[in-house]
């Protein structure tokens, strides 16, 4: 049963107890997708039915190529036409939402989960977590990670490698590595 306290300052993005959480939304997606990571999914339609079933929203066309790595699924909600290569990580304490077709590279992480900075309060184990956005038309190439708080504007770039950590807008070739960010060119929006 979910602790309606913890919940709801989860919710709102304040300090919560993870592990107080007991929500049973967990359990079921690391069961639908324990099946899902060895199946024969490219013949077994019915394994990527059960992780489809655990998500707040998942079309017929949704692609996504095992392994995944998703906490609950309910609070996941994909568009129409997407496409996840081998090796999508979400951690998704809050609602991660991805727009209509959006290709995501292999091992990209979307986090929604974020740890205090406070050593001390680091140590209880609480943390807090905010919503993930993601347009329309988005490409995100290999092993980029996607911070909690960030929205991603529609027919948008985000370069293989890229760590974001803020809002990026529609139209552009994003990269951004550890020592540098560049917004490398605008793109036309067809």
């Amino acid at each position: 049963m979910v602790q309606k306290w913890e919940w709801k300052r989860m919710m709102a993005g304040q300090v919560y107890d993870p592990m107080a959480m007991e929500d049973p939304s967990w359990k079921r997606m690391q069961e639908a997708q324990w099946v899902f990571n060895h199946s024969r999914f490219w013949e077994d339609k019915e394994s990527l039915d059960g992780v489809r079933a655990c998500l707040g929203q998942a079309p017929e066309d949704l692609v996504l190529t095992p392994p995944i790595y998703f906490d609950h699924g309910d609070r996941i909600f994909f568009g129409q036409s997407c496409y996840a290569n081998t090796g999508l990580a979400i951690l998704d304490a809050q609602e991660v939402r991805i727009g209509d077709q959006v290709l995501l590279g292999p091992h990209v992480s979307i986090y929604t989960a974020n740890h205090p900075l406070d050593a001390e309060v680091q140590s209880t184990g609480l943390e807090t977590a905010r919503p993930v956005s993601i347009g329309d038309r988005v490409w995100i190439g290999g092993r980029v990670v996607i911070n909690p708080g960030v929205s991603i504007g529609s027919d948008t770039v985000l370069a293989s490698g890229s760590v974001v950590t803020k809002d990026v807008p529609s139209g552009v070739l994003y990269s951004f590595s550890l020592s540098f960010i560049t917004v490398l060119a605008r793109l036309a929006v067809l």
